[in-house]
């Protein structure tokens, strides 16, 4: 599973999940590689870095300042394909495919691929159009050159809503990714799509989409979305939709494991129903801002962790306060006071449960109006 900030998830004990089976959507590229094999493809290639960001390649008789030289293009791609979130070739397509084909994994992994001529008049979305956001920086890239975006997934041709374009805009996590394409075949069809969504999370509007009051009112054997942050779907069947909206407080004493962390974090979850697909952040006092063990539970968590001062943590009004932590670290609590601060004082769903080494509080955020 990717880590934070787009680093690789290190070989822990406590994968979050099965990788094929679940797929937290970022927005789309947050780092971009760019290839050219031409001094023209280079300039264009300059061009396209300068308003969208990213690192220039080029063969190494086109490397001036600011380019990054390269002497064997499948070489190279072999290095990058992994490091960046998304990768414009200004090359004849079928050099891209051939670079990038060894290491395709999968629509829930695989980075945006993005093609275009050295002249920039077609920019073409070439793989992860959706999940990975190619379809979008193909857009950006034909914004840049004045040329035309070229997409083809069925979806956007047929100009009707795709279940992970949306759950990549609401910032959610796919349960189950291989539903997506039978939800979107169905929006396809012109079939009616079933939406569980209490929250309103998901924003799914249209005549194709038909809201689910209750679970009860679920019909089992139709296409359907159900959006939770429990694990509560009847329907195997359906395409499982989670908001990051719950919000982690931790405490722990000093050299204790990320496996210790995790393995608390799963067993309160597994034991109020919750779903770690679910969770969208983990905070904990400054003091613990260089612990190991906290650090590699959130990268296993796929969320980036949040400190606050005991002075921010003792304006919270937490229902369990403790002398012992007071005691030890100067504010009465950690983690429940994190907990809610994280979620912008939203709900506590768990209040402090604890071991010997680590303790936790569970809320859920508050929800944004607008």
């Amino acid at each position: 599973m990717a880590g934070v900030d787009g680093q690789s998830a290190p070989a822990f004990s406590f994968p979050l999940s099965d990788p094929e089976a679940s797929c937290y959507i970022r927005p789309m590229s947050e780092t971009l590689a760019l290839y050219a094999l031409t001094r023209q493809g280079t300039a264009l290639a300059r061009k396209l870095a300068l308003e969208l960001g990213g690192t220039v390649h080029a063969p190494r008789r086109f490397a001036d300042d600011g380019v990054h030289p390269f002497e064997s293009l499948p070489e190279l791609v072999a290095e990058t394909f992994g490091a960046f979130d998304g990768h414009v070739f200004v090359a004849a397509a079928g050099i891209a495919v051939r670079c990038i084909a060894p290491h395709l994994k999968g629509k829930a992994d695989d980075p945006a691929v993005t093609v275009l001529d050295q002249q920039g008049r077609f920019a073409v979305s070439l793989l992860s159009g959706h999940l990975g956001g190619a379809n979008d920086l193909a857009v950006r890239c034909a914004a840049v050159t004045g040329g035309q975006a070229v997409i083809t997934t069925a979806t956007d041709t047929a100009g009707v809503p795709s279940l992970d374009v949306l759950a990549r805009d609401a910032g959610m996590t796919i349960g189950n990714i291989e539903r997506v394409k039978v939800v979107n075949g169905a929006l396809l069809e012109g079939k009616p799509v079933q939406v569980f969504d209490p929250g309103r999370y998901l924003g799914a509007e249209g005549e194709l989409f038909v809201p689910v009051p209750d679970p009860d009112s679920w019909r089992m054997g139709e296409p359907g979305v159900w959006v939770s942050w429990k694990d509560d779907c009847p329907d195997a069947d359906a395409l499982w939709l989670y908001p990051r909206v719950l919000m982690l407080g931790v405490g722990c004493r000093r050299g204790v494991s990320g496996d210790e962390i995790f393995n608390h974090v799963r067993n309160v979850f597994d034991a109020a129903g919750l779903s770690l697909d679910a969770v969208g952040g983990l905070a904990s006092i400054d003091l613990k801002a260089d612990e190991p063990g906290l650090l590699e539970a959130a990268q296993a968590l796929d969320v980036k962790p949040v400190f606050y001062p005991k002075e921010t943590l003792d304006a919270v009004d937490a229902p369990n306060p403790s002398g012992t932590v007071f005691r030890r670290v100067g504010v009465a609590s950690v983690s429940e006071a994190s907990a809610l601060l994280l979620s912008g004082r939203g709900e506590l769903l768990v209040e402090k449960t604890k071991t010997n080494t680590v303790t936790l509080a569970v809320a859920r955020e508050k929800k944004k109006e607008g």
